[in-house]
């Protein structure tokens, strides 16, 4: 195994990029980049950066250039979502995003009720539930991981919305947005996809399937730190269709104005809201430019390398312990984390935790290896399977509590 790996490094044009990013003080693998990416050179000298040459010498005057930072750093972001730099910006948190978003899709059109799956993220399911609701309607929900044709069962005129995960959270599974999109449009139905786990990692083309609506976050795959500020994209057409549910003076047609009435920006800065986190979105740029050097095609290539062999090494070298794949075996049909389960996924989580390797949680049984292909090595998972294969042997990790005790 060790071998292998060696070889398959030796051969990854993606190596050189490593060592652009800050390691920790101790010797770990940091398999939980799904979760929050790890910082780079570029992130650290982009904020002090900006501290010093920026807030400390010119103070407040600084906002001359800081003030288009949302749409700036959407426009970089876009063409890693395949969408036009006028479409996308960055705000707010995913959760507050989707909101928005939701809320003012169901506000044109003629259905109400909202469709989305039942392993979708649980902030997700929150808001549409609550969005479905306040707009008279309910929440339809179809299983895990859903075909076409499970969406499409689901549909009928009374659908305003469909929401789902480009990349599960918790399989990995790669949904077919394409297919999902053209479904949802044969009954008038708008499409918000939550881009989370694969923007960064998995190329997107959001205006080639043309999709309506999508927001994400950048602190995983971008990088950008924790919490970075997350995106929205609302396809051009739709800019002056759709009101924010949240009225803001950056989203006001003239900000500096100051008008007592609200009046919406004709183009996507109307889903702006107050002002923006500045140093994190300077983060997130930094995390955002680093994507686009190396380019999503060549993390993609290595992102289904890294997940094709560590499941083949998790059947390999665990299936006898009582470990199991969740999700596609194919890599070109999940994104860049492999779930498996376990009956003591907690326990090993943390006893991998102690040993160096970090990975996450996810109730009841997964554990959850993410993969950074700017970030990680082949020899990372070699290291990451061997340590959970020596642990299940020897059932160290029945040292822990049962039961989660801390973030997981």
């Amino acid at each position: 195994m060790r071998r292998q790996a060696e070889a398959r490094d030796a051969a990854d044009p993606l190596a050189p990029f490593r060592a652009r990013f800050l390691r920790p003080d101790r010797d770990v693998v940091y398999l939980d980049g799904n979760s929050l990416g790890p910082p780079s050179g570029e992130v650290l000298d982009a904020v002090l950066a900006t501290i010093r040459r920026d807030w400390r010498t010119r103070l407040v005057e600084a906002w001359s250039e800081w003030i288009d930072l949302p749409l700036r750093a959407g426009g970089l972001l876009a063409p890693l979502l395949g969408a036009d730099p006028a479409e996308v910006a960055l705000a707010d948190q995913t959760t507050v995003n989707l909101y928005k978003l939701a809320t003012a899709a169901l506000e044109v059109t003629d259905g109400r009720d909202v469709v989305t799956d039942a392993d979708n993220f649980p902030s997700d399911r929150y808001v549409l539930d609550a969005a479905a609701r306040r707009a008279g309607g309910r929440l339809r929900i179809v299983p895990s991981d859903p075909s076409p044709d499970d969406v499409a069962a689901a549909l009928d005129g009374e659908v305003g919305l469909v929401s789902l995960s480009w990349v599960s959270y918790r399989s990995g599974a790669l949904a077919d947005a394409a297919a999902i999109t053209a479904a949802a449009h044969d009954v008038g139905a708008l499409v918000l996809w939550d881009c989370s786990h694969a923007a960064g990692v998995v190329p997107v083309d959001l205006d080639g399937i043309g999709a309506d609506l999508a927001v994400g976050c950048t602190y995983k795959y971008l990088n950008g730190g924790p919490g970075a500020p997350a995106f929205l994209y609302v396809r051009a057409d739709l800019h002056e269709r759709l009101v924010s549910p949240i009225p803001g003076w950056w989203g006001h047609a003239s900000m500096f104005s100051f008008a007592p009435d609200y009046v919406p920006a004709p183009d996507i800065r109307r889903f702006l809201v107050g002002t923006p986190p500045i140093l994190s979105l300077v983060a997130a740029i930094a995390g955002i430019e680093l994507v686009a050097e190396a380019g999503i095609e060549a993390i993609r290539r290595k992102s289904m390398a890294m997940t094709g062999w560590f499941v083949e090494l998790v059947e390999t070298h665990l299936g006898d312990l009582g470990a199991r794949v969740v999700g596609p075996r194919d890599p070109s049909r999940r994104g860049s984390h492999v779930a498996v389960a376990h009956p003591e996924a907690w326990q090993l989580t943390q006893a991998l935790r102690d040993e160096g390797v970090i990975v996450d949680f996810r109730t009841p049984e997964l554990v959850r290896f993410g993969f950074s292909p700017l970030v990680n090595s082949f020899a990372d998972l070699a290291r990451a399977i061997e340590t959970t294969e020596s642990i299940l042997r020897d059932g160290r990790h029945r040292r822990h509590p049962r039961q989660p005790t801390t973030v997981t």
